[in-house]
Parts: C-alpha cells; sequence; structure tokens
C-alpha cells in the first residue's frame, strides 16, 4: 500500500465519517459502498486498488470488517488520530441511537404498541439470519480448498450454533486450528515471513470472575477479537449466554436486541450494546461496547502499515479456511433457536413472510424489519396476543 497519506483536518474526518455513521444503514455492503464513495471516487484520498486491498485485509480479520475498514480509511488520510477521531464517529451515531432504542423497546413495562413492534420485528429475525448466512455461502464455496473439509465445518458451525451456543467460540477456533494443523502452512513460506498463532481455552471465562460486569466484558470480548464470517455471526456467539447462561434477557428481548442492530445505522455489532443494556443498562450498554470495539481499533492502529501483507499471510489464510465456513454454519444455525422463541402463530407468519421478502423478492433488511414491526404494533393495537 501506498506509504504517503492524504492531509486531511480532524474537522473533515469527524465531519465525514460521523455522516457515515448517520447514514449508513444496510450493513457491511453499504458501509463499503459509502467508504469507497468518500475516499476513493470523491475526495481521491485513496486509490482504488489500495481501497480494495484493505476491503480484503479485514476481512482476513476477526471483528466486524466494516467497522475496521472505516478506522483503516480514517487511519489513511490522518494516520492513528484519524483512526480514532473517524472510527468513534463512525460507531458514535449509531450506538447513541441504539441505546436510546434499548431504554424504550427493553424496559421493565413498555407500551403495548411497544411490545407489538418488538414481537413483530423479532419474528423476523431468522430469516435475517438464514439471509445473511446464504449470501456468505456462495462466496465461500467458490473459495474452498477442500470440499469434505469445507461441508465438514460448516456443519460443525451449524450444529454448535443450535446446541451449544455459549462454546460456540471454541469450536471456530478449532475448526480453524484444524485447517492450520492439515495444511501446515508454517513449513512454507508466507507473505510476510512471519506466523499467525490463536490460543483460546475454557479457563479464560474463569478469569474475569462470576460479576455481571466481568461476564459482559467476556461476552463483548468473543464479539469484537474472535468472531469470524462478518457481523451476523455474533448473535450466536451472544444468545446463549445472555438468555440462558447469564439470564440478562428474555428470549423475547433478545430478539429485539438483534432487531434494534439491524435497523440502526452503523454496524451490526451495535447489538451487543442493547444486550449490554439489558444485562446493566446504560453503563452495561456502554461497557459492552467499548470491549467489543476496541479490537477493531487495536488491530488497525497497530497493523494498518502491513494490511498488504497480510492478504498474502499463508497462515492466516488458511486458519480463515477453516473457522470461515464454520462462521457461516454458525449464522445459519442461529436461525433454529432464533426461530424456536417465537410462540404466538402470527409470530410464525410473520416469519415466513420476512423469509419471502429477503430471500425470494430480494428486500432490504431494515424494510424487511420495519415491516414486520408495523404487523406486530397492529396485532397490539387490535388486542391479538403477544408473547
Amino acid at each position: 500500500m501506498t506509504a504517503g497519506t492524504a492531509q486531511v483536518s480532524l474537522a473533515t474526518v469527524l465531519r465525514e465519517w460521523g455522516r457515515i455513521g448517520c447514514v449508513g444503514f444496510g450493513g457491511p455492503p453499504a458501509h463499503i459502498k459509502l467508504l469507497r464513495e468518500l475516499c476513493v471516487e470523491r475526495r481521491g484520498w485513496i486509490s482504488a486498488a489500495e481501497f480494495e486491498d484493505a476491503i480484503a485485509a479485514c476481512n482476513l480479520l476477526p471483528g466486524p470488517a466494516s467497522t475496521q475498514l472505516s478506522i483503516f480509511c480514517a487511519w489513511r488520510v490522518r494516520r492513528r488520530l484519524g483512526a480514532v477521531v473517524g472510527g468513534l464517529a463512525f460507531i458514535g451515531p449509531g450506538l447513541v441511537l441504539i441505546l436510546a432504542l434499548s431504554a424504550l423497546f427493553l424496559a421493565g413495562s413498555p407500551p403495548k404498541w411497544v411490545l407489538g413492534a418488538g414481537a413483530g420485528a423479532g419474528s423476523a429475525v431468522a430469516a435475517v439470519a438464514v439471509q445473511a448466512g446464504w449470501d456468505l455461502l456462495r462466496p465461500s464455496w467458490q473459495r474452498r480448498r477442500r470440499t469434505i473439509r469445507w461441508i465438514a465445518y460448516l456443519v460443525a458451525g451449524v450444529v454448535a450454533a443450535a446446541t451449544v451456543g455459549a462454546w460456540l467460540v471454541l469450536v471456530l477456533l478449532g475448526c480453524g486450528l484444524a485447517e492450520l494443523v492439515i495444511e501446515r502452512p508454517y513449513r512454507r513460506p508466507t507473505g510476510d515471513g512471519g506466523h499467525a498463532s490463536v490460543a483460546v481455552g475454557p479457563a479464560a471465562t474463569a478469569a474475569f470472575g462470576i460479576s455481571t460486569l466481568g461476564a459482559l466484558a467476556w461476552v463483548a470480548f468473543k464479539v469484537g477479537a474472535l468472531s469470524y464470517g462478518g457481523g451476523f455471526v455474533i448473535i450466536p456467539l451472544m444468545q446463549s449466554d445472555a438468555v440462558d447462561r447469564y439470564h440478562w434477557a428474555t428470549a423475547h428481548q433478545f430478539l429485539n436486541a438483534v432487531a434494534l442492530g439491524q435497523i440502526t445505522p452503523g454496524p451490526v455489532v451495535h447489538t451487543v450494546a442493547a444486550v449490554g443494556y439489558a444485562a446493566a443498562g446504560v453503563g452495561g450498554g456502554l461497557l459492552a461496547a467499548t470491549v467489543a470495539f476496541s479490537p477493531s481499533f487495536a488491530f488497525v492502529l497497530l497493523g494498518a502499515a502491513h494490511f498488504d501483507r497480510l492478504r498474502g499471510n499463508l497462515v492466516v489464510r488458511a486458519f480463515l479456511g477453516g473457522a470461515g465456513p464454520a462462521a457461516i454454519g454458525a449464522i445459519l444455525g442461529s436461525a433454529i433457536p432464533l426461530a424456536g422463541a417465537l410462540s404466538e402463530g402470527w409470530q410464525f407468519a410473520v416469519l415466513a413472510g420476512a423469509a419471502l421478502l429477503l430471500l425470494a423478492l430480494r428486500r432490504g433488511v431494515v424494510l424487511t424489519l420495519l415491516a414486520a414491526a408495523a404487523v406486530g404494533v397492529v396485532v397490539a393495537v387490535a388486542g391479538g396476543p403477544l408473547p
């Protein structure tokens, strides 16, 4: 990548990245489009080739790729201070909005229409998970090295998300390490002559103690530093902990949290802030967001100058050859417990309608969730049953 940087004022970084944070509905594809329009097409701060390399490098890192891309682009035009300002400006608007909505939707006694909207939007979440996994499935299949192993990793992710969600991160890491052992790229020269290693054990959770904030920090850390395969993989990583293990939220409240993360601008990882709010109020939401996004800042601030070499690192690519398909399987598998959390007949009808809109008619996620929420409001106002 080019060593030089464009000289851009911090005020410009704050304004432009903040604008993207406010209008960036639609997840990573929308974020990438907006960043490319700003940095490559409109301002010419970054070359098209460098931007494409940055996308590839961010997709090789754990955590939210579009957030890392936004931080990298800000780093590229104003180095470390720009990366911090730009990253916070990109994350901030959606974080403020999702905490405000969490206070409304996750309150102890919200208005009936709010309960209906949450129940309606939550009904569509399983279909959103299937669409997210399906969109990742084809490119991963095309990049596979060994078909049997790829299928095995995919199935492992599906089964883990549907059955042992709290330990899903170990399954993702296990699949990555299995592929690393089988391929043994560390015995071949890598693109940068370096080596990569990943290590985690069950004892890691004990290091945080048993406090709510410690457990919340561990769950958020898994989301930010140990998730592979796109933003939606955070859902199965959080679901079992938030609902079954620590009881921060009911199954219906968790569905609401996921829906809020989808309809607010900015990264989908904002969902972790809603879970944090359910666990410990505004302070919990801010803690969860801080822990979840910190690895993205660290990856860019410490490694942005080496992103071009990361893309060619055989060790990283081999690890993702196992962890990637497993993460996609986890996204698809998360639809099973998400659908299982539904309890009313009309919710299953909404789920079917959402699947039709997303998978057959290819409508947008935000539009689908808002339509599902509207159905829920109608049901609530009409006196229909709510979960």
